[in-house]
Protein backbone atom coordinates (compact mmCIF):
# COMPACT_ATOMS: atom_id res chain seq x y z
CA UNK A 1 0.00 0.00 0.00
CA UNK A 2 1.59 3.70 -0.63
CA UNK A 3 1.96 6.63 1.77
CA UNK A 4 -0.61 9.16 1.90
CA UNK A 5 -0.32 12.86 3.05
CA UNK A 6 -3.95 14.03 4.09
CA UNK A 7 -3.02 18.00 4.34
CA UNK A 8 -5.19 20.64 6.45
CA UNK A 9 -6.81 17.88 8.30
CA UNK A 10 -7.38 18.30 11.98
CA UNK A 11 -10.43 15.73 12.31
CA UNK A 12 -8.53 12.25 10.64
CA UNK A 13 -11.76 11.54 8.62
CA UNK A 14 -10.02 11.31 5.24
CA UNK A 15 -6.69 9.63 6.85
CA UNK A 16 -9.04 7.02 8.63
CA UNK A 17 -10.26 5.56 5.38
CA UNK A 18 -7.16 5.34 3.84
CA UNK A 19 -5.71 3.76 6.87
CA UNK A 20 -8.48 1.44 7.37
CA UNK A 21 -7.38 0.34 3.77
CA UNK A 22 -3.86 -0.63 5.20
CA UNK A 23 -2.12 2.81 3.82
CA UNK A 24 0.29 4.01 5.69
CA UNK A 25 -1.30 7.22 5.76
CA UNK A 26 -1.27 10.67 8.11
CA UNK A 27 -2.85 13.73 8.57
CA UNK A 28 -1.39 17.16 8.83
CA UNK A 29 -2.81 20.55 9.99
CA UNK A 30 -1.83 23.84 11.94
CA UNK A 31 -3.89 22.70 15.05
CA UNK A 32 -3.46 19.39 16.88
CA UNK A 33 -5.74 16.08 15.96
CA UNK A 34 -9.20 15.94 17.22
CA UNK A 35 -9.24 12.13 17.86
CA UNK A 36 -5.84 12.30 19.70
CA UNK A 37 -3.95 10.38 16.72
CA UNK A 38 -0.72 9.29 16.66
CA UNK A 39 -0.63 9.56 12.84
CA UNK A 40 -1.30 13.19 13.04
CA UNK A 41 1.85 15.99 12.44
CA UNK A 42 0.89 19.64 13.94
CA UNK A 43 2.58 22.04 11.86
CA UNK A 44 3.32 23.61 8.51
CA UNK A 45 2.39 20.93 5.67
CA UNK A 46 4.91 22.64 3.17
CA UNK A 47 7.67 21.40 5.36
CA UNK A 48 6.78 17.50 4.56
CA UNK A 49 6.15 17.69 0.92
CA UNK A 50 9.10 16.14 -0.19
CA UNK A 51 8.89 13.46 2.07
CA UNK A 52 7.86 10.35 -0.10
CA UNK A 53 4.15 10.87 -0.24
CA UNK A 54 2.60 9.02 -3.21
CA UNK A 55 -0.50 10.56 -2.64
CA UNK A 56 -1.78 14.14 -1.20
CA UNK A 57 -5.27 14.92 -0.48
CA UNK A 58 -5.63 18.40 0.57
CA UNK A 59 -8.69 18.36 2.72
CA UNK A 60 -9.59 21.59 3.08
CA UNK A 61 -6.44 24.65 2.58
CA UNK A 62 -7.49 28.39 3.19
CA UNK A 63 -9.81 29.15 0.74
CA UNK A 64 -11.68 32.62 1.82
CA UNK A 65 -9.74 35.00 -1.07
CA UNK A 66 -10.30 32.37 -3.65
CA UNK A 67 -13.58 31.02 -4.11
CA UNK A 68 -16.07 32.73 -5.91
CA UNK A 69 -18.09 33.95 -3.36
CA UNK A 70 -14.98 35.98 -1.91
CA UNK A 71 -14.46 37.96 -4.53
CA UNK A 72 -16.26 41.08 -3.63
CA UNK A 73 -14.18 41.93 -0.91
CA UNK A 74 -11.47 42.41 -3.41
CA UNK A 75 -12.91 45.31 -4.25
CA UNK A 76 -14.87 46.37 -1.23
CA UNK A 77 -12.85 45.19 2.17
CA UNK A 78 -14.18 44.34 5.45
CA UNK A 79 -14.59 46.14 8.50
CA UNK A 80 -11.32 46.44 9.82
CA UNK A 81 -9.60 45.25 6.32
CA UNK A 82 -8.20 47.13 3.37
CA UNK A 83 -7.93 46.40 -0.06
CA UNK A 84 -3.84 45.78 0.33
CA UNK A 85 -4.66 43.62 2.94
CA UNK A 86 -7.25 41.98 0.90
CA UNK A 87 -5.17 41.39 -2.53
CA UNK A 88 -2.14 40.55 0.34
CA UNK A 89 -4.07 37.77 1.16
CA UNK A 90 -5.28 36.23 -1.89
CA UNK A 91 -1.64 36.39 -3.00
CA UNK A 92 -0.71 34.08 -0.26
CA UNK A 93 -3.61 31.64 -0.73
CA UNK A 94 -3.04 31.51 -4.16
CA UNK A 95 1.06 30.55 -3.64
CA UNK A 96 -0.09 27.87 -1.09
CA UNK A 97 -3.22 26.35 -3.69
CA UNK A 98 0.35 26.07 -5.85
CA UNK A 99 2.54 24.27 -3.68
CA UNK A 100 0.65 21.87 -2.44
CA UNK A 101 -1.21 21.61 -6.80
CA UNK A 102 2.54 21.32 -7.98
CA UNK A 103 4.23 19.21 -5.49
CA UNK A 104 6.44 16.50 -6.50
CA UNK A 105 4.34 13.30 -5.75
CA UNK A 106 2.77 11.08 -8.23
CA UNK A 107 -1.13 11.97 -7.30
CA UNK A 108 -2.67 14.82 -6.20
CA UNK A 109 -6.46 15.56 -4.61
CA UNK A 110 -7.43 19.18 -3.65
CA UNK A 111 -10.47 20.04 -2.29
CA UNK A 112 -12.05 23.91 -2.91
CA UNK A 113 -14.59 25.73 -4.11
CA UNK A 114 -14.57 27.17 -7.84
CA UNK A 115 -12.53 29.70 -8.14
CA UNK A 116 -12.54 33.51 -9.42
CA UNK A 117 -10.60 34.59 -12.32
CA UNK A 118 -7.92 36.18 -9.88
CA UNK A 119 -7.01 33.08 -8.27
CA UNK A 120 -7.00 31.07 -11.17
CA UNK A 121 -4.61 33.58 -12.78
CA UNK A 122 -2.38 33.56 -9.87
CA UNK A 123 -2.30 29.56 -9.69
CA UNK A 124 0.80 27.97 -11.51
CA UNK A 125 -0.66 25.56 -13.86
CA UNK A 126 -4.23 25.91 -13.11
CA UNK A 127 -6.65 23.38 -13.98
CA UNK A 128 -10.05 23.61 -13.48
CA UNK A 129 -12.13 21.47 -10.71
CA UNK A 130 -12.37 17.82 -12.48
CA UNK A 131 -15.38 17.43 -10.82
CA UNK A 132 -17.98 18.66 -8.02
CA UNK A 133 -19.53 16.07 -5.93
CA UNK A 134 -22.08 16.25 -2.96
CA UNK A 135 -21.92 14.58 0.05
CA UNK A 136 -25.69 13.06 -0.58
CA UNK A 137 -24.05 11.31 -4.03
CA UNK A 138 -22.11 9.01 -1.04
CA UNK A 139 -24.70 8.32 1.45
CA UNK A 140 -24.52 11.39 3.31
CA UNK A 141 -27.57 13.42 3.72
CA UNK A 142 -26.72 17.01 3.64
CA UNK A 143 -25.65 19.62 0.79
CA UNK A 144 -22.74 20.97 0.04
CA UNK A 145 -20.95 21.37 -3.36
CA UNK A 146 -17.29 20.01 -3.09
CA UNK A 147 -14.63 20.65 -5.59
CA UNK A 148 -12.17 18.06 -6.53
CA UNK A 149 -9.32 19.19 -8.55
CA UNK A 150 -7.73 16.17 -9.34
CA UNK A 151 -4.22 15.14 -11.09
CA UNK A 152 -3.47 11.91 -12.29
CA UNK A 153 -6.98 10.57 -10.18
CA UNK A 154 -9.95 9.34 -11.72
CA UNK A 155 -13.11 11.25 -10.83
CA UNK A 156 -14.93 9.50 -8.29
CA UNK A 157 -18.10 7.62 -8.88
CA UNK A 158 -21.14 8.24 -6.43
CA UNK A 159 -21.39 5.07 -4.28
CA UNK A 160 -25.32 5.84 -2.63
CA UNK A 161 -27.02 8.44 -4.38
CA UNK A 162 -29.80 10.00 -2.03
CA UNK A 163 -33.20 11.31 -3.05
CA UNK A 164 -32.79 14.95 -2.60
CA UNK A 165 -35.89 16.69 -0.77
CA UNK A 166 -37.53 19.27 -2.33
CA UNK A 167 -36.48 22.89 -1.43
CA UNK A 168 -38.23 24.67 1.37
CA UNK A 169 -39.38 21.81 3.18
CA UNK A 170 -37.83 20.93 6.99
CA UNK A 171 -35.69 18.00 5.76
CA UNK A 172 -34.26 20.39 3.08
CA UNK A 173 -33.32 22.96 5.96
CA UNK A 174 -31.69 19.67 7.76
CA UNK A 175 -29.55 18.96 4.56
CA UNK A 176 -28.50 22.63 4.47
CA UNK A 177 -26.91 22.49 7.74
CA UNK A 178 -23.45 23.31 6.64
CA UNK A 179 -25.02 26.46 4.59
CA UNK A 180 -26.83 27.60 7.96
CA UNK A 181 -24.21 27.52 10.87
CA UNK A 182 -24.74 30.52 12.87
CA UNK A 183 -21.59 32.78 13.42
CA UNK A 184 -19.71 31.61 16.01
CA UNK A 185 -16.05 31.00 17.16
CA UNK A 186 -16.05 27.43 15.38
CA UNK A 187 -17.83 27.99 12.33
CA UNK A 188 -14.81 28.08 9.91
CA UNK A 189 -13.95 24.71 11.64
CA UNK A 190 -17.09 23.07 11.21
CA UNK A 191 -17.63 24.08 7.91
CA UNK A 192 -14.18 22.23 6.70
CA UNK A 193 -15.19 19.24 8.57
CA UNK A 194 -15.01 16.45 5.76
CA UNK A 195 -17.68 14.22 4.80
CA UNK A 196 -17.31 10.40 5.53
CA UNK A 197 -19.04 9.10 2.63
CA UNK A 198 -16.97 10.75 0.38
CA UNK A 199 -13.29 10.52 1.99
CA UNK A 200 -14.19 6.37 2.05
CA UNK A 201 -15.27 6.26 -2.04
CA UNK A 202 -11.75 8.67 -2.46
CA UNK A 203 -10.28 5.40 -0.64
CA UNK A 204 -11.45 2.61 -2.11
CA UNK A 205 -11.86 3.89 -5.66
CA UNK A 206 -7.90 5.26 -5.87
CA UNK A 207 -5.90 2.49 -4.04
CA UNK A 208 -5.97 0.65 -7.26
CA UNK A 209 -4.23 3.92 -8.63
CA UNK A 210 -1.39 4.12 -5.51
CA UNK A 211 -1.11 0.09 -5.76
CA UNK A 212 -0.68 0.32 -9.86
CA UNK A 213 2.44 3.55 -8.77
CA UNK A 214 3.98 1.09 -6.17
CA UNK A 215 4.07 -1.91 -8.43
CA UNK A 216 5.78 0.47 -11.54
CA UNK A 217 7.97 1.79 -8.85
CA UNK A 218 9.04 -1.67 -7.46
CA UNK A 219 9.54 -3.12 -10.78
Amino acid sequence: MGRVLVACEYSGIVRDAFLALDHDAWSCDLIASERGSNRHIQGDVLEILHDGWDLIIVAHPPCTRLCNSGVRWLHKPPKGKTLEQMWHELDEGAAFFSKLWNAEVPHVAVENPVMHKHAKARIENYQDPAQIVQPWWFGEPQFKATGLYLRNLPNLVETDRLTAPKSGTKEHKAWSRVHRMPPGADRAKERSRFFPGIAKAMAEQWTPIINQTEMRRAA
